[in-house]
C-alpha cells in the first residue's frame, strides 16, 4: 500500500539515493579515462573493439546519470568511488603481472572487466529500485538502460572469454 510521498529533500532514502549516483557518476568517468589504457594493453582486435565500444557507452552513460540528476532535481556531482578505483587498480596490476601481446593478458583483462560490470549491474540495479520506491519514473526508466548495457557488455565479454581467448591462453607458455 502506497503512502503519501514525503518530502525527498527530508527523506533519508533520498539522501542515501543521491550519495549512490555521485558514487556511480564518478566511477563512470573514472572509468572512461581508464578504458583507454585497456584498450591499448589488449591483444585480440576483439577485445580493444569490445573496450572502444563499451568505452563510447560508458560517455553515454555519463550524460544519461547527468540527466537522471536532472529529473530528480540534483546537481551532478561526483563522490570519490573507492570500490571502482580497487577494481581499476586491480586491473592495472593484472596488466602489470601478464606479458604484453598475450592472451594470457586479455584473459585477465576481461576478468577484471567482468569484475567492473558486475559492480555497475549491482550498482545501476540499486539504483533503478529506489528510484521506482520512490517514484522517479524518469531517473528509474534512464537507469534501466543502464543497467541493461552493462549487463550487455558482461555478456559480450564472455563471448570473447568462451570464444577463443581462454582456449588460446591455455596454449601459451610460461
Amino acid at each position: 500500500m502506497k503512502t503519501s510521498q514525503p518530502n525527498m529533500e527530508d527523506n533519508a532514502l533520498h539522501s542515501f539515493f543521491i550519495e549512490q549516483l555521485q558514487d556511480i557518476y564518478w566511477a563512470e568517468k573514472y572509468l572512461v579515462k581508464n578504458l583507454k589504457k585497456m584498450v591499448k594493453e589488449a591483444t585480440s582486435d576483439e577485445l580493444k573493439t569490445a573496450f572502444e565500444d563499451h568505452m563510447k557507452e560508458t560517455e553515454n552513460q555519463v550524460t544519461r546519470l547527468e540527466q537522471v540528476f536532472s529529473s530528480v532535481g540534483e546537481k551532478a556531482k561526483g563522490k570519490r568511488c573507492p570500490a571502482m578505483e580497487g577494481l581499476v587498480n586491480e586491473a592495472h596490476e593484472l596488466i602489470e603481472n601478464t606479458e604484453k601481446g598475450t592472451m594470457v593478458r586479455d584473459a585477465a583483462l576481461i576478468a577484471a572487466a567482468q569484475k567492473i560490470e558486475h559492480y555497475e549491474v549491482a550498482s545501476y540495479g540499486t539504483l533503478k529500485t529506489l528510484a521506482g520506491v520512490m517514484s522517479h519514473s524518469k531517473a528509474q526508466k534512464l537507469l534501466e538502460q543502464t543497467l541493461e548495457e552493462e549487463k550487455n557488455a558482461d555478456v559480450s565479454l564472455t563471448k570473447i572469454a568462451e570464444g577463443f581467448v581462454n582456449e588460446s591462453a591455455l596454449e601459451e607458455a610460461l
